[in-house]
């Protein structure tokens, strides 16, 4: 059953300067057979505005998928490396992701997804990042 849904996302950059990005957001949230769904659109604040994204989580794994102005695919499973193509207005990024940590708490009413990942953005330097998603349905 769909349920209506405020979904949070903090997503930080590990580096020297910490770069925090906080957007809360309504959306809808769906048990699914294998785990549940997260929909939400994007927002000004994340710079992807006319971009809908989902979360498909599982126990051992989230997929996020984004349609619209930003379009990718990216697969974040403990210990594993996963490569996707983020199309954006300016051109195509290839992004390498190697999930370092991924703790899923969510049951029917919601609840919490925290990732750590290392992502390489064609070819430059790593950047360590911390995403955070909180889910009250």
């Amino acid at each position: 059953m769909k349920k209506k849904a405020v979904i949070s996302i903090i997503s930080n950059q590990i580096d020297d300067e910490d770069e925090k990005i906080e957007v809360v957001t309504p959306g809808h949230f769906v048990k699914n057979e294998d785990g549940f769904t997260a929909v939400y659109d994007e927002t000004e604040i994340s710079g992807m505005e006319g971009t809908k994204t989902k979360l498909f989580i599982k126990d051992n794994s989230v997929s996020l998928e984004r349609e619209g102005t930003t379009t990718t695919k990216m697969h974040f499973e403990k210990d594993k490396d996963s490569v996707s193509l983020y199309n954006t207005p300016y051109g195509m990024l290839e992004l390498k992701i190697r999930t370092q940590e991924l703790k899923v708490n969510v049951d029917d009413n919601g609840g919490e997804v925290f990732i750590n990942y290392k992502m390489i953005v064609g070819g430059e330097s790593t950047q360590n990042t911390n995403l955070k998603i909180n889910i009250k349905s």
